[in-house]
């Protein structure tokens, strides 16, 4: 694969991910620039990643030529930066949300059409290793057709698209009804580490239900499940001939025999193998559902699914193959907004087709990594589900 050079618009805390990456695999991608606005913090980024830092937009495009630009600043700032870059012809990676609210929402696809923007939204939650194993599984037809999908993964509009894909749902109506729960929890470790002492603190766990009618998912996360040892994730998909537990899959082979089986992870360098620390891929009975396409390079799952979709970039820029467009960002972040409004009035509220909704999206295609004997998924390229 040829290198691909990228920029970055914002030097947050997860501006700090695609730099690892490009770290991991500076064969596959090379980070030309980023755009920081803070003098003082623009210093302190080329010092620690040894790359080019520039005070605006302009002077990153005059000095370097990025094949796309990651955007990754805040809500408010998104979708003019994203704008600026359609308006100059260059492709965009655009960080979650898309805009801070619905008209926002709708004013941001309108102008991205009108431009004939390049623009894609980096959406990977359920690109991690183990929910495209899942996802690979949901869809090969063991389950029979899915029609319910429990996921506690991730907040907001991030659990919400790996919702959506186990049910094969994206723009359709549906209603949500929701509430919190507050409980305590040992407080936990967060981005900067454990606590110095041991504190009990509220936790607020949002649960909420989404009624598409014939299939209906269920929303639960609270936020120590980040970064806590004790509030762990959580997948139930169920269809008419079987279900997923987590990592485990129970299936009627026929009507009166019933098959159980764990996905296995596959990781080098344990119990004295002496390769570097990778995934190789996830396993289940004998196919692999789950292939990483970067190994050997030592990458967390989150970052290994962040890497598809920057190698996304490249088919996409080249060939217009879709891999998460604006427009499903955009209802990602709606329905999670909706799911605010619900929990607040305690009432369900109906979330309706928007302006931004069109054909299927392929990522709700066959976009499982990983095994043999499966058809190709849509985008990005990878390693084929079963």
């Amino acid at each position: 694969m040829p290198l691909t050079p990228f920029a970055i618009v914002g030097a947050g805390w997860r501006s700090e991910f695609f730099l690892r990456i490009a770290r991991a695999l500076p064969e596959r991608f090379a980070c030309c620039g980023m755009v920081v606005r803070n003098e003082a913090k623009g210093q302190a980024v080329e010092r620690a990643w040894d790359l080019p830092t520039f005070r605006t937009l302009d002077a990153l495009l005059q000095k370097t030529a990025p094949r796309f630009v990651i955007v990754s600043v805040s809500w408010d700032s998104n979708p003019e930066v994203v704008k600026d870059l359609a308006r100059r012809g260059v492709p965009s990676l655009c960080e979650t949300p898309p805009a801070p609210d619905v008209p926002r929402l709708i004013e941001l696809c309108e102008a991205l059409d009108k431009l004939h923007a390049k623009a894609q939204y980096l959406e990977q939650v359920a690109l991690r290793p183990h929910h495209q194993a899942q996802l690979a599984i949901a869809r090969s037809g063991k389950l029979g057709r899915v029609t319910q999908a429990q996921v506690s993964v991730a907040h907001g509009y991030h659990g919400i698209s790996v919702m959506r894909k186990f049910l094969g749902v994206c723009y359709e109506p549906c209603t949500i009804a929701g509430r919190t729960f507050t409980s305590p929890v040992i407080q936990g470790p967060g981005r900067d580490g454990p606590p110095k002492q041991e504190t009990i603190k509220d936790s607020q766990q949002k649960l909420a239900f989404f009624d598409y009618g014939d299939r209906l998912g269920f929303f639960d996360f609270t936020g120590d499940q980040y970064f806590h040892s004790i509030r762990n994730e959580r997948v139930l998909v169920r269809g008419e001939r079987g279900e997923i537990v987590n990592r485990t899959v129970h299936y009627l082979k026929d009507h009166l025999t019933t098959v159980t089986q764990d996905l296995v992870r596959h990781e080098t360098g344990r119990f004295g193998e002496l390769s570097a620390p990778h995934l190789r891929g996830i396993q289940w009975g004998d196919d692999w559902v789950y292939r990483n396409p970067f190994a050997p390079a030592v990458l967390m799952d989150d970052e290994i699914a962040i890497a598809e979709m920057m190698a996304g970039m490249d088919a996409y820029i080249d060939e217009g193959q879709e891999f998460y467009g604006i427009p499903e960002g955009c209802q990602d972040h709606y329905l999670a907004l909706t799911m605010d409004q619900a929990i607040k009035t305690g009432q369900p509220v109906q979330a309706t087709r928007q302006p931004w909704a069109r054909a299927t999206p392929l990522s709700l295609e066959g976009r499982g990594g990983g095994g043999e004997g499966a058809e190709a998924p849509s985008a990005p390229p990878r390693g084929k589900g079963l």
